[in-house]
């Protein structure tokens, strides 16, 4: 049920030596000079799910794939504090942009813009995912479950709407998806499936969802 995919995800931190898990995620956050780490679900429905960062090895996994470029635009719906933006235009010198409706949130992620390395290459929105227009020059769309299958579908069409305006080439990364967003996904006419990343390897017990599926806009 897509009301527990977070509880879910909570297990990637269990499956991972929580030692070493706390001295990466510290370190990384230090080094880029922001505050991500931890979990609020204060505000979670069955609707929005809360907010829980991506490890950094995952994102750095990412960052290696080659597909995010300097001269790529990324969304990250569902920001949160604003970690996949902060590292992702650090590693790879891409624009990043995150969009997040919780006002709290959201200000965490202002906040840490301020004195982030990276914080002149991104940009902050305080916006319900399914209202925000996907600006023209997006080519790469990052998401960890914010969001039930059903604002997935408002989301994809926002994005859709963006592409027919000017064509162009738009990934979309999709981490830990559950089975109702990779079932919603299957079925998209306007997407085909472009690559996965594996992911399990970074963590000690084997789990299926642990990957991040790459879909490309037609």
């Amino acid at each position: 049920m897509e009301s527990s995919l977070r509880s879910d995800i909570s297990r990637i931190y269990g499956r991972i030596g929580n030692d070493f898990m706390n001295q990466n995620e510290t370190q990384w956050d230090k080094l880029l000079k922001i505050k991500t780490t931890g979990r609020d679900d204060s505000r979670a429905d069955q609707y929005r799910y809360p907010y829980e960062p991506t490890p950094y090895m995952v994102l750095e996994r990412l960052a290696n794939s080659g597909l995010i470029r300097k001269n790529n635009t990324l969304i990250d719906y569902g920001t949160g504090k604003g970690r996949v933006c902060f590292y992702l235009s650090y590693q790879t010198r891409c624009k990043a942009v995150g969009v997040e409706y919780d006002e709290r949130i959201y200000k965490g992620a202002a906040d840490n813009k301020e004195l982030a390395v990276s914080g002149a290459r991104t940009e902050f929105v305080l916006c319900s995912a399914e209202n925000y227009e996907v600006p023209t020059d997006v080519d790469c769309c990052y998401f960890f479950n914010p969001f039930s299958v059903e604002i997935l579908q408002s989301v994809l069409a926002k994005i859709y709407e963006s592409y027919y305006e000017n064509p162009r080439e738009i990934l979309l990364f999709f981490y830990y998806p559950s089975e109702e967003y990779v079932s919603a996904l299957m079925t998209q006419e306007q997407l085909i499936f472009y690559d996965e990343i594996n992911t399990s390897d970074l963590f000690s017990s084997e789990d299926v969802r642990e990957k991040i599926l790459i879909f490309q806009v037609l």
